[in-house]
């Protein structure tokens, strides 16, 4: 693989919007990632209702954690783009549920991507301290998923 076919890697991944690429000929392998804009949510300045409603909607979502219980925490992301599944099956039990115990290598959810069901393994050991994505929901590159109170 050689300079011009890199760059024109690059141009591809660009033009096409996407994440990560990576291609292995031989026993060359390049891996490409852009780094994913955060969107910035500006609200009209007439609407302050719903300003202040929305702390209260994300402290229900998630738990409230104090400053340094959140330095002590572990978080699982997402390696792929894809949607994401508590459990092997709609029917079936989730893989871990808050206040869970795990070990490293425990599978945690599945990133359905490209028609592959990637299961997703915890790196610690420890308690699953919150499930931070929807059942069934689609995630970014490395979008945090899960958080993790090690032992």
């Amino acid at each position: 693989m050689n300079i011009e076919e890199i760059k024109e890697l690059i141009q591809l991944a660009n033009d096409t919007g996407v994440a990560e690429l990576e291609v292995q000929r031989g026993e060359h392998r390049v891996r490409i990632q852009r780094a994913v804009a955060q969107r910035e949510v500006v609200l009209p300045a007439a609407a302050p209702v719903a300003v202040a409603a929305a702390p209260a909607v994300l402290a229900a979502a998630a738990p409230a954690l104090a400053p340094a219980e959140k330095d002590n925490l572990y978080t699982v992301k997402s390696p792929i783009v894809g949607t994401f599944y508590e459990a092997a099956s709609p029917d079936a039990a989730p893989f871990v549920k808050p206040g869970d115990s795990v070990m490293a290598k425990t599978t945690v959810c599945i990133i359905e991507s490209m028609k592959l069901m990637n299961e997703i393994e915890a790196e610690v050991s420890g308690t699953i301290v919150a499930r931070l994505v929807e059942n069934g929901k689609p995630v970014e590159y490395g979008e945090a998923l899960f958080t993790i109170r090690p032992n």
